[in-house]
């Protein structure tokens, strides 16, 4: 299975055919579709077959290390198919992952501090680090859109796992590590993050927009979550 939208996060339509059909949905030889997984929210659709008939796809998760499309009719084995991506709903969660990444490099750089936590839907992200008050993150959101504002190019690319891990900072989630693979996927804003990642981003800062604070919540002692939008 090749998962396109690793290498063209932008791709909105694409023909795929249908190898696989599994309980709980279909595989496809090629996909558009992003997962469930990473913290972001699975991508939105609809495939359309030879007789123009739209197929909704309800959910896209990972099983068994490849991409399920879980949808509302039945198709059939070697099917073609037409992937159509609601891309404004795939735009949002682009610009708030890449928006993620400034506030968790910020937060690591200033502070020590991992995400410990978090969530990415259509409407909003969700962060959580060990430390943190509301005028912390007040102060890291504005540095955050400051280094939006550049226009930083991102560099999107794979390393080996061993030269990755080299690299401090290539992991800031303090909970869990991406999988053990030997190449690793590496999203790079050049002079501010570099993280291993396999979701989509924007291609540019400044397509983030302004990063708003929504609201700053103590889950305890060593858990402070933050919500933030993009406008």
């Amino acid at each position: 299975m090749e998962e396109v939208y690793r290498e063209d996060s932008y791709l909105r339509e694409l023909e795929g055919k249908v190898i696989d059909i599994t309980p709980e949905g279909i595989k496809l030889d090629k996909t558009i579709f992003h997962p469930r997984e990473g913290g972001l929210e699975a991508d939105s659709g609809y495939l359309i077959r030879k007789n123009e008939e739209e197929v909704k796809v309800t959910d896209v998760k990972r099983l068994d290390g490849e991409v399920v499309l879980a949808v509302d009719k039945a198709l059939e084995f070697g099917e073609s198919v037409i992937q159509k991506l609601d891309f404004d709903k795939r735009l949002k969660l682009m610009r708030l992952h890449t928006a993620s990444h400034i506030i968790a490099s910020i937060m690591f750089s200033k502070y020590n501090a991992s995400i410990i936590g978090g969530n990415i839907t259509e409407e909003y992200a969700r962060d959580e680090f060990p430390i943190g008050d509301k005028d912390i993150f007040s102060s890291v959101i504005d540095e955050a859109n400051n280094i939006a504002d550049q226009g930083i190019e991102l560099k999107v690319y794979e390393l080996e796992k061993e030269k990755a891990m080299q690299i401090p900072g290539i992991v800031k989630l303090g909970e869990r590590m991406p999988p053990d693979v030997k190449v690793w996927r590496i999203v790079e804003i050049p002079g501010v993050d570099i993280q291993a990642d396999g979701g989509p981003h924007v291609k540019n800062t400044k397509e983030i927009g302004k990063i708003v604070l929504i609201k700053f919540e103590s889950k305890g002692k060593d858990r402070k979550r933050i919500y933030y939008t993009v406008e």
